[in-house]
């Protein structure tokens, strides 16, 4: 049963790690559903209440991590909310029309068009807010990746 317990958290572990790219696979779940997983297989009483407050400031901070990221980085190169907003709708979308690219082409593609169609900024200005997306999302897949690493680290500290 112990094994089974494991290869289940291990599964939702490494959905959590894919959700890090596929933003629609919701990776806070995931990486919360492991450590539900072992209660159940475990008992929950080997999880103190301070394993719950880190991990539950963590998962705050994995939520915020992707939103904030997205954000400096659009702002930082000129972009407009608009730009923001196209960025997450190319995020959610770009790899479901251009697999395995369009993680990269979506939101460069959302904010770059939200910029030239709401903003009627040129097309210097909005290739700069497309690039500020671009690399506000890679931040965030780097900030959010290591925010799971240090999760599941501190997680395997507690029960192992």
């Amino acid at each position: 049963m112990s094994i089974l317990m494991w290869i289940i958290i291990i599964v939702l572990f490494v959905i959590a790690f894919v959700g890090l790219v596929y933003p629609i696979i919701p990776s806070v779940l995931f990486i919360a559903g492991g450590f539900l997983i072992y209660g159940l297989f475990q008992g929950f009483d080997s999880l103190s209440i301070w394993f719950w407050v880190i991990e539950g400031l963590f998962l705050l901070l994995l939520l915020g991590a992707d939103y904030a990221t997205n954000l400096l980085g659009v702002k930082k190169y000129g972009g407009s909310k608009a730009a923001v907003w196209g960025s997450t709708i190319g995020l959610l979308v770009g790899p479901f029309v251009i697999p395995i690219l369009g993680i990269i082409i979506g939101p460069f593609l959302g904010a770059f068009l939200a910029e030239l169609l709401v903003h009627k900024k040129d097309l210097k200005d909005a290739f700069k807010s497309g690039i500020g997306s671009l690399i506000g999302f890679l931040s965030g897949v780097l900030a959010k990746g290591l925010i799971q690493v240090i999760m599941i680290i501190f997680f395997l500290f507690v029960v192992l």
